[in-house]
């Protein structure tokens, strides 16, 4: 019984060191216990000088959240961008996106890191509650959109294997509700990206299309011509192409996500690496998605013709096989269940750190009601609208990612100000040159979106 105790009380002791409390009575959640447990290996391996496994301890928020972003309606976009306007002007178009995405990210690293708070949490706090709310409401509106387009991916992919949409829906929901249940971030952390690496199932597939290996090497070190000409569909696939990039949700979850990781300003240097990793890998699947459905532009295949993902794998197969028309089908389902599990998850953070209520995925069910219920009845509304019957499927994925353009100007500028306040961040405040290419980006996205509605409301401007 003493020897229990005694175990007991080291355990304590070990944990208040880790979360740095000194005062004998605190009494640790079985939050603190877990995060603490996590740091203790951090802490380990930082001592004792093994830099591969304290990278390998602490990656997990920047790859997830760069391979979340290649989602359904992400992946969808480029597939339409490539049967569109083949490989010449969009391959390094997609590429700059991604260094804006890593640009953009590395600033959420920082301020989870500092403050150990999640981003709504710190919206809420700095700049009261009316932008709180807003920022609260801009997130969960774009969130339940693109959560839609999600089960529409899921649903297109099992399409091709011939599996019924309300299946293919219903045991999508189930592995997003079991993932939330193991009441564990590393647990959860851990199964997503395993699950999330199966986006690189498009580079096989870009293989199989035997892509004309000169034509992309020419299209990135010269960035070819716009293909007949600036129109109202190229600015909306530069829309779609941006929203399929950088959104608000990406910035809610990873700075919660590092909060909830328990890092701290010492890990910032593998939190960059994480981000950067995850910025490479996603690139990797986007140009390939993009390079696999080129093959369609290359033999006349028109967008137009094409009504779903299942309909892209079908008009692929006499190009790339059954192999690789299946492997097609299977990675848009994994771009679809790995952004439902993310995306509900930052919606789940968002409303925890607002209404100042439980906010981790350590927490038990009792003391993280709110948070789970968040995710799992978000994933559920997402779900059940995808079954209405006749919807225009690609139309709603472009469109979703255009909307997520357009509300990312007010969430970028926010965290623009965050990034700047020495009262919070201190000396990781962004220096002149990264507040110069992080200012340079908001003006782009805001310039690219105003010329868009514009073009929209008066599209004789095109000369069309």
């Amino acid at each position: 019984m003493r020897a229990r105790q005694a175990r007991k009380a080291h355990k304590v002791a070990r944990v208040a060191d880790v979360a740095g409390r000194s005062d004998q009575a605190w009494v640790p959640s079985r939050e603190d216990l877990l995060r603490a447990r996590d740091r203790v290996g951090v802490r380990d391996a930082r001592s004792g000088g093994h830099v591969v496994r304290l990278l390998i301890l602490l990656i997990g928020p920047g790859i997830l959240v760069m391979l979340g972003e290649n989602d359904g309606p992400s992946m969808l976009s480029y597939a339409v961008t490539g049967v569109s306007y083949g490989i010449g002007f969009f391959v390094p178009f997609i590429l700059l996106t991604f260094v804006m995405a890593f640009v953009v990210q590395e600033m959420t690293v920082r301020l989870g890191a500092a403050t150990h708070r999640g981003h709504a949490e710190l919206i809420f706090d700095r700049f009261g509650p009316f932008w709180g709310y807003f920022a609260m409401s801009d997130l969960v509106v774009g969130n339940i959109l693109t959560l839609i387009t999600e089960f529409i991916a899921i649903r297109a992919g099992a399409a091709y294997f011939g599996i019924p949409g309300w299946m293919a829906v219903a045991v999508g929901v189930g592995i997003v509700a079991v993932a939330m249940s193991t009441r564990r971030y590393r647990t959860w952390e851990r199964s997503v990206l395993l699950l999330a690496l199966a986006n690189l199932l498009f580079v096989p597939t870009a293989l199989l299309a035997h892509p004309d290996y000169h034509a992309l090497q020419r299209a990135l070190i010269t960035w070819q011509p716009i293909p007949g000409g600036a129109s109202l569909a190229f600015f909306t696939l530069i829309m779609a192409n941006i929203g399929a990039t950088v959104t608000p949700w990406m910035l809610f979850f990873q700075q919660s996500a590092t909060a909830d990781k328990g890092m701290t300003r010492a890990d910032i240097p593998q939190g960059r690496v994480d981000t950067a990793l995850g910025a490479v890998l996603a690139a990797i699947a986007a140009v390939a998605c993009l390079v696999t459905c080129a093959v369609l532009h290359q033999h006349g295949v028109q967008a137009s013709q094409i009504n779903g993902g299942a309909d892209f794998a079908s008009a692929l197969r006499p190009f790339i096989g059954s192999v690789g028309g299946s492997l097609f089908a299977l990675a848009l389902m994994e771009a679809g269940l790995v952004a439902a599990m993310t995306i509900s998850t930052s919606s789940a953070y968002a409303f925890g750190e607002v209404f100042h209520r439980g906010h981790s995925l350590n927490l038990d069910f009792p003391q993280g009601s709110l948070f789970y219920a968040t995710a799992i009845a978000s994933t559920i509304l997402a779900a059940a609208v995808v079954l209405l019957p006749h919807a225009p499927l690609i139309a709603i994925t472009i469109t979703v990612n255009v909307i997520a353009t357009m509300l990312m100007a007010p969430a970028l500028l926010l965290l623009l100000l965050l990034s700047n306040d020495r009262a919070i961040v201190g000396s990781l405040a962004n220096t002149i040159g990264q507040n110069l290419v992080a200012g340079a980006i908001v003006v782009g996205i805001t310039l690219v979106g105003a010329l868009y509605g514009l073009l929209t409301v008066f599209p004789h401007l095109l000369g069309t």
